[in-house]
């Protein structure tokens, strides 16, 4: 009906035939396009509903309502409250059962239920994500990174993560990536750490990683993954192949080179204990040096560390295996991984599985399902939370914790994922990016009055709280003016006027 209304209307514009129904193409088929996207990502739900089947019944039938993305936690409370406030408590207790003390018959939403990680306690499931800011000076962080860091601790994320931070002055992306190879760098990441412990209830986890193939190339504004013109260093990888035809040809790791850079994970890992960070992540995704080794359109080698999956999965998970022998036993530790290299050929939704139970095995806590940046003609497909499907796989099929980023940008998204079962954590970075308090802003409007607000901020807090309330009750009496009346109603209605008469 739709699409008649438009080619009416295409008609009704355009002088002619041809010229409406080009208007009519151009007009309809984004809308097209979503409905099919929607249907696809339904259908694929439906697919794989047996990884749902230990689910709580009200979770299940949550999954179901929100499977294609089109319904979200908001709107399908708008449209039917008291499910979705079974849905809440059913969430509220999960986290019971989990350990905590929270309350099932009042519950916060799933965004403010806390969450553990080994000895790690969490308040609430807001990340912020890993995001390289490109503004440290020889791998030191500067001003800009503690206002960076600190002002979104303060804002009320669960967890931060710093970025990609390198592990020695060769494994670095560009000239202005962090690094924490030496004392300068130490002293300058623990001054951040000691503020976002000191002024907030924020965690903070420390992400370590290596360019490999994708190092020496120009900030991110100045041409992302563009080779430098000069100022360079060498760079390495599973196999030679450049990332782009005209990027450095990396030198193939050799087995004296592997050892060098587990050497300098495990340093790297020694010195972020020393500044108080509370986890640990190892970066094994985007192309870069251990992702590398385990994508099969990286990694051409015909040795121990080529080949099959396990072989390729060896010197990552060397590497892990290392890191968690020197980072203390209580607190966590996390993997990034690329869940598709959105390519033929490449790591698939189901290798995704296979690398996070290879990656438990070895005592991963949470695995960080982002995808592709592998290589260069990728394909990836877009639109709002497009890596949660990646998570949601990894995470009741391999039956681990996971992190979901993409394209997230809203509580209600946040909230909907955690609610099905999609994800335990969920991470935002460009949301982040423009807005510090991003979680206490949620937190005001879904009335979680629990939310941590440092002494200087409490005024602002208790403003927001207050308006919020009001807010939602505007909300509310939208919602039942444009309620539709019962059968019941419209006949009361109907005999109302003979009553009175």
């Amino acid at each position: 009906m739709e699409d008649a209304i438009a080619l009416a209307e295409a008609m009704e514009k355009a002088p002619n035939v041809k010229a409406a129904l080009d208007l009519y193409e151009h007009g309809r088929r984004e809308e097209v396009e979503k409905t099919q996207h929607a249907a696809d990502v339904s259908l694929v739900w439906f697919e794989h509903v047996d990884r749902f089947w230990d689910f709580d019944p009200v979770q299940f039938a949550f999954g179901v309502m929100t499977r294609s993305k089109a319904i979200t936690y908001d709107n399908l409370k708008l449209r039917a409250p008291d499910f979705v406030a079974e849905v809440e408590k059913s969430f509220a207790k999960q986290v019971r059962d989990a350990g905590f003390d929270v309350d099932t018959q009042k519950p916060a939403v799933p965004l403010f239920q806390p969450f553990r990680l080994r000895e790690m306690e969490i308040a609430n499931r807001a990340v912020m994500s890993p995001m390289c800011m490109y503004s440290a000076k020889e791998g030191v962080p500067t001003d800009f990174h503690l206002v960076h860091y600190g002002s979104r601790a303060v804002g009320g994320a669960g967890l931060i993560f710093t970025e990609m931070t390198c592990v020695s002055r060769e494994a670095r992306i560009t000239p202005g990536c962090a690094g924490l190879w030496n004392d300068e760098q130490e002293a300058a990441w623990r001054r951040i750490v000691d503020f976002v412990h000191g002024n907030s209830a924020a965690k903070i986890c420390l992400q370590l990683g290596h360019a490999g193939r994708k190092g020496a190339t120009k900030l991110m504004w100045d041409g992302i993954d563009r080779p430098l013109e000069e100022g360079g260093w060498d760079v390495v990888s599973a196999s030679p192949l450049p990332y782009f035809p005209d990027s450095q040809v990396p030198r193939e790791l050799d087995r004296a080179g592997m050892s060098a850079v587990r050497d300098a994970f495990v340093a790297a890992a020694e010195r972020g204990e020393r500044c108080g960070f509370d986890m640990l992540e190892l970066h094994c995704a985007h192309g870069y040096l251990l992702a590398s080794f385990i994508s099969p359109l990286t990694n051409t080698r015909n040795d121990e560390y080529g080949g099959s999956l396990e072989n390729r999965l060896r010197f990552p998970l060397e590497i892990f295996e290392a890191l968690r022998a020197v980072w203390p036993s209580h607190k966590p530790m996390s993997v990034r991984i690329s869940a598709t290299d959105w390519a033929d050929g490449g790591i698939n939704g189901d290798d995704a599985v296979a690398i996070a139970r290879a990656f438990a095995e070895a005592g991963v806590d949470l695995v960080d399902v982002s995808t592709g940046q592998t290589v260069r003609d990728a394909q990836p497909v877009y639109g709002r939370m497009f890596q949660t499907p990646f998570s949601d796989q990894v995470r009741n099929e391999a039956r681990v914790a996971t992190m979901c980023v993409g394209n997230i940008t809203t509580a209600d998204q946040a909230n909907t994922i955690l609610a099905a079962g999609r994800a335990d954590l969920v991470a935002l970075g460009r949301p982040h990016l423009v807005d510090p308090f991003f979680t206490m802003k949620a937190a005001a409007w879904y009335g979680a009055e629990s939310a941590f607000c440092p002494p200087q901020y409490l005024p602002g807090k208790d403003q927001i709280f207050r308006n919020s309330v009001r807010d939602r009750q505007d909300l509310e009496e939208l919602r039942i003016k444009a309620k539709p009346k019962t059968r019941a109603e419209l006949k009361a209605e109907a005999t109302k006027p003979l009553a009175a008469e």
